[in-house]
């Protein structure tokens, strides 16, 4: 009898374990699905090309146009979702829920406009001698970490001797 109880324990084990998988699984596609970066093609640069060349330029233009297009378009839905969900409730606690909720997503927008703007600053900039270069030490920030966040202005290392040293003043 002990036999078969550790058998159904086993089998019990092992279908939390494929449930598990499965929606680890769905997880994951449905992040790539929802990623900003789902149709992102790197560029590849030629032998003999220099750094931030036009055709670089224009690479990272369409990705900080992509992404402005992207969170304009977030913005548009969240004006949408509020003007529809807005209802007067009559329960104290709900209304104070949906309050909570339409606070969390204005900040949210908040910071996105924040962004939009540090986007249209970055595109404008993309016209100068100065952009992809470390604002601190004045070295080339790098293609790769353009693309990964193109409206970086500081070298990977400074950007963490930044972090660091925040860290360390503000706990």
């Amino acid at each position: 009898m002990i036999g078969l109880h550790n058998i159904g324990n086993t089998m019990a084990a092992d279908a939390k374990a494929k449930t598990a998988t499965k929606k680890a699984a769905t997880r994951r596609k449905a992040a790539t699905k929802d990623s900003q970066f789902r149709n992102f093609t790197p560029y590849k640069p030629k032998r003999s090309e220099e750094y931030l060349s036009e055709g670089q330029l224009d690479h990272l233009r369409g990705i900080l146009s992509q992404w402005r297009t992207q969170l304009m378009e977030e913005v548009d839905r969240t004006v949408n979702h509020m003007q529809d969900d807005a209802a007067n409730f009559p329960d104290p606690a709900d209304r104070a829920t949906q309050e909570e909720e339409f606070s969390i997503e204005l900040r949210t927008r908040d910071r996105e406009r924040k962004l939009i703007k540090k986007i249209n600053r970055t595109i404008d900039s993309l016209e100068t001698d100065d952009f992809g270069y470390c604002e601190t030490c004045g070295i080339e920030i790098g293609l790769r970490r353009l693309e990964a966040r193109p409206t970086a202005t500081q070298c990977v290392d400074c950007k963490a001797l930044d972090e660091i040293k925040e860290r360390q003043i503000h706990g």
